[in-house]
């Protein structure tokens, strides 16, 4: 067992730990959501074209990937409460950077820090919640992703608020905002728990499915369902406005589709502790892939698309316990579809447009429903393939069982020699290799 692992059952968070967990992603979904509204001010200021303007969001995402894989590469040589003290703190001198930067490079550079912290952040916490509630992870971790959602909704309502020319104030109190949130990291245990089923030394082996072929299709399934989650964001208004609806409607009913993502993951958190995540994920990839080709009906558009935020909210948070348990001994697995799913963001505004160009506004829900349905397809796959090695370890018990009501049957010959039972095979219960270094 490492240095930053402890053994299941091992609190890993204090009740005000959790709160101010939740705290913090509150304020990473206001960050990346503060940029867009604040795009007219920036242009002014720094006489901006829209494009170059757009660069501040981009520096945020390039930052937020590197923060990731960089705590990602510093975890077991520091401790949880240092990496997410270091991503508070990064975040805190971004923000107040950009909101002092004296000129547009400055700011990006200050945007690509708070990024950093961002992506420190984002995976830090969803690792710890992934693996420190026990059977309880899976709701714990739509709760906080829910947080995340409130700020999103948060943030652009103060830049609305306040106007968008005082955004550097907004960015300072962001920066400050992220200060007490250090004082709560004392509730955060500095180990965490081994995921459930990690063998305690040597041993391990892939039953079912390549371990390699299982990451590989969680990493798609990450990029495919956020690709989605952009997408219906990103040209919900358009298709809307295409289709006869006017251009407020239609950006009310996007704010309707985020609101709904939020609320879905609220709701989604008792259904956890009684179904799997398999359950819950299939039956969130069929509900969105159904409610995008209902969209392509122009009267059902805008409640359709509502329908589509509700059924991928779950998807996120939910993969991840799914995702340690199946390959436990991987550890740098929440990296890779954390990461992944923050260029799956960034890559779905330009893939989907060349697609949009070739076949018409009006073919938007359709295009997504097709990726949608590589969603399902690729959960249909994990599921048989980690219910593979199920199976193969429940045989395995069966033998072992086997095995010893055997030697219970047999006579006893202890006055002979020792019973050997060496034999007897430890078996595994989920897909193990040794994980990336």
């Amino acid at each position: 067992m490492s240095s930053t692992e402890a053994r299941p059952g091992t609190p890993v968070f204090s009740p005000a730990a959790v709160v101010a967990s939740c705290v913090g992603f509150v304020l990473i979904g206001a960050l990346q959501a503060l940029y867009g509204p604040a795009i007219p001010a920036f242009r002014e200021e720094f006489g901006l074209t829209p494009s170059a303007a757009g660069l501040g969001l981009s520096a945020h995402f390039v930052g937020g990937v590197a923060g990731v894989l960089l705590f990602d590469r510093l975890h077991g040589r520091l401790g949880n409460r240092q990496i997410l003290g270091a991503s508070y703190l990064l975040m805190a001198v971004g923000a107040a950077g950009f909101a002092l930067a004296p000129n547009w490079p400055a700011a990006l550079a200050a945007a690509l820090f708070a990024g950093l912290g961002f992506g420190g952040i984002d995976y830090g916490l969803n690792q710890l919640f992934a693996v420190g509630f026990g059977h309880r992870s899976t709701a714990m971790l739509n709760i906080l992703n829910a947080h995340f959602g409130l700020g999103a909704i948060l943030g652009p309502a103060l830049v609305g608020a306040v106007g968008s020319a005082h955004y550097p104030a907004v960015f300072l109190g962001f920066a400050v905002a992220n200060l007490p949130l250090l004082l709560c990291l004392r509730g955060v245990g500095d180990r965490a728990p081994q995921p459930t089923g990690v063998p305690e030394s040597g041993g391990t082996r892939v039953l079912g499915r390549s371990l390699g072929s299982v990451l590989a299709v969680f990493v798609a399934l990450y990029v495919l369902h956020v690709g989605v989650e952009a997408g219906v964001g990103g040209w919900e208004p358009t298709h809307l406005e295409t289709v006869g609806y006017g251009a407020g409607f239609a950006a009310t009913a996007t704010s309707v589709y985020w609101l709904m993502m939020t609320v879905g993951r609220f709701l989604v958190a008792p259904i956890a502790l009684r179904f799997s995540a398999q359950t819950i994920i299939t039956v969130s990839c069929a509900g969105m892939t159904a409610c995008l080709l209902l969209a392509s009906v122009p009267a059902l558009a805008p409640y359709a698309y509502a329908g589509v935020g509700l059924f991928i909210a779950p998807i996120f948070p939910t993969g991840l316990p799914w995702l340690h348990r199946a390959a436990p001994t991987a550890r740098r697995a929440g990296a890779l579809v954390i990461a992944a799913s923050m260029v799956g963001g960034v890559a779905a505004g330009p893939a989907l447009g060349g697609a949009i160009e070739a076949s018409g506004i009006r073919a938007v829900p359709l295009l997504l429903s097709g990726i949608s349905a590589l969603c399902l397809a690729a959960t249909l796959w994990l599921i048989h393939a980690t219910r593979t090695a199920d199976t193969s370890h429940t045989s395995d018990t069966f033998r072992t069982a086997d095995t010893t009501r055997t030697a219970d049957a047999a006579p006893d010959q202890s006055t002979s020699r020792p019973a050997d039972t060496s034999d007897t095979p430890d078996a595994p219960s989920t897909v193990n290799a040794p994980g990336p270094s």
